[in-house]
């Protein structure tokens, strides 16, 4: 089991360390030079509809160097390595503490204590990141209104940089459509390297803009420019330490990184509905479960002083998340308790 928990926390490493992520270009209007570039029209699925955009990306070097806009010879595009991945030699020595919490059966009854318990401290990690909504500071209210087509953010809930993402969604006031691509996916890890060319996460798919991109520094600094009115990220947002930024990982080891082998192979036909903040503990534990399940889902972030309180009032009579709303089936749930295993019977393969 210590092995096996070590090689999980192995993958989840290697896949989020942007040493191997390409960097995009966050104005689509300036070009990029051929040695560095390319480029990749595709559509992507957005509220039912395809919507046709451009990709355009340039790979990291190694080193730092900058390269000239050909159009514009005084203009620089700065291409750098940027490292995220702690060392992995530290994190090893915390495979007992990942043995202690991973390996478990996610459909089986749990212990409401340890749930709660280390997700609660996962929180305390991350605050104050992912609880309250900008929205109020944010003139005109920008920041809290959608965009006409919904992102696209493909994640798995144990990635610490997916993590920062979403702390910047809930900060922003900013939906979602959440494609979760647990190891093991059958369906959106594809998607992924189709679109992007790399299984590589966090990617995000912005159909109103016509762009793509990896990494999650680069996905925070382009989320606050478009619609936070050009506002800095939150300070520390961007900064990621063993206990910032992977003590919750560690925390909740074995939740929200492998796809569950009894999760159904077909999605449901209409997008699962999620009212939650990222740093809420019991919403934490039900987005870990719709990633095992690889469910879609919509996620409407309701932070601290958020907008769409209202809306979830409407919707459930409370203004307590996280709450679940399954069109393919009408049910509607508020506690975390009765949506973990409403998800498993429904979405899990019958013996």
């Amino acid at each position: 089991m210590l092995s096996l928990t070590c090689s999980y926390t192995t993958l989840c490493l290697s896949e989020c360390s942007s040493h191997y992520l390409k960097k995009i270009s966050l104005n689509p209007n300036i070009p990029i030079s051929k040695t560095n570039s390319s480029s990749l029209s595709s559509t992507f699925p957005s509220n039912g509809k395809w919507v046709s955009f451009r990709i355009r990306f340039h790979a990291k070097s190694a080193k730092s160097e900058t390269d000239t806009n050909p159009q514009n010879p005084k203009q620089k595009i700065t291409i750098s390595a940027n490292d995220e991945n702690p060392s992995g030699s530290f994190l090893s020595l915390l495979c007992p503490l990942l043995k202690l919490f991973g390996g478990r059966d996610p459909s089986q009854e749990r212990s409401e204590i340890l749930e709660v318990s280390t997700s609660s401290l996962s929180t305390l990690a991350r605050l104050p990141w992912g609880s309250k909504s900008l929205s109020s500071s944010l003139h005109n209210q920008v920041a809290s209104e959608d965009p006409p087509l919904s992102l696209q953010l493909f994640e798995f809930e144990a990635c610490p940089f997916c993590r920062r993402v979403r702390e910047a969604m809930t900060e922003l006031d900013l939906s979602s459509e959440v494609y979760p691509c647990p190891k093991g996916s059958l369906r959106h890890r594809e998607m992924v390297k189709k679109i992007g060319g790399k299984e590589q996460f966090p990617f995000l798919v912005d159909p109103n803009a016509g762009i793509s991109m990896y990494e999650s520094g680069e996905i925070v600094k382009y989320l606050f420019q478009r619609y936070g009115q050009e506002r800095k990220p939150s300070f520390g947002l961007l900064e990621s330490t063993l206990f910032t930024g992977w003590m919750p990982t560690i925390l909740r080891a074995g939740r929200g990184l492998t796809l569950w082998e009894r999760a159904k192979r077909e999605p449901p036909s209409k997008k699962l509905e999620l009212y939650s903040y990222e740093n809420n503990p019991y919403a934490r534990i039900v987005r870990e479960a719709l990633c095992e399940l690889e469910l879609p889902y919509i996620l409407r972030n309701v932070g601290e002083g958020s907008s769409n309180s209202e809306l979830l009032f409407k919707t459930s009579g409370s203004k307590e998340v996280p709450y679940l709303v399954d069109p393919n089936t009408g049910a509607k749930l508020g506690n975390y308790k009765e949506i973990l295993p409403y998800l498993f019977q429904t979405y899990s393969i019958v013996n």
